[in-house]
């Protein structure tokens, strides 16, 4: 049974649905080998990835960039959103905007396409139409992969990044940082890094308040 949020998900991809609905994973493959765009599959469909807004690739690319400085002179890779990634339990794979491994990474041949199956951290940049299947089913689904200890999310709107560590088999620390001055530590990859980093040359519209419908109960 898959829930509200990831059922939505698959209802605004099926907008960018390819000719049929029942494509077989082999298909599937040689239908990627042949695009210039991503692709994703689920249960047989197949739909393009929609593109990104500025402020996701401008984040992106900080990202990528602060990683790959913090990383420098170690054993450890930095991919982008191209990458495929297995995912065990939402096969055969998913386009991460972000994964990074220290250590070997290992790939596995899916029809003649390379897969990461060791990623420890995963990044996604949050959109509106996203937000809610990155933070709920497709956590779920990234916790299959084994070497998985880290989830990093980024909104774009504002400064608010979500982290998650891995405890234990059962067990996440949530971290939210919501001040540009704010300092993260990824214990995945044993570094640090800076949200003023994440959001350089962002520039960010003004936010409405929120507005809560009067309840006199509230002022007695």
């Amino acid at each position: 049974m898959h829930s509200p949020d990831f059922l939505n998900y698959i209802s605004n991809a099926m907008r960018n649905l390819a000719v049929k609905n029942d494509y077989t994973l082999e298909e599937y493959a040689e239908l990627e080998k042949s695009s210039e765009e991503r692709l994703e599959y689920f249960e047989g469909n197949v739909w393009s990835m929609a593109g990104a807004s500025p402020n996701h690739e401008e984040i992106s690319i900080n990202l990528a960039s602060a990683l790959k400085n913090a990383l420098r002179k170690r054993s450890c890779r930095v991919y982008g959103a191209n990458l495929r990634v297995k995912v065990p339990i939402y096969k055969p794979y998913r386009y991460p905007d972000l994964s990074a491994v220290c250590g070997q990474p290992i790939f596995e041949d899916f029809y003649g396409l390379e897969v990461l199956t060791n990623p420890n951290l995963i990044v996604e940049v949050l959109s509106p139409s996203t937000e809610s299947f990155d933070l709920g089913d497709k956590f779920t689904y990234y916790k299959s992969i084994e070497s998985f200890t880290e989830y990093l999310l980024v909104a774009q709107d504002r400064p608010h990044v979500v982290l998650f560590t891995k405890q234990d088999e059962n067990a996440w620390l949530h971290r939210e940082f919501n001040s540009l001055s704010d300092k993260l530590y990824l214990s995945s990859l044993d570094c640090e890094l800076s949200v003023a980093d994440i959001y350089e040359n962002i520039e960010f519209s003004p936010r409405e308040p929120e507005r809560f419908p009067f309840n006199p109960e509230n002022y007695r």
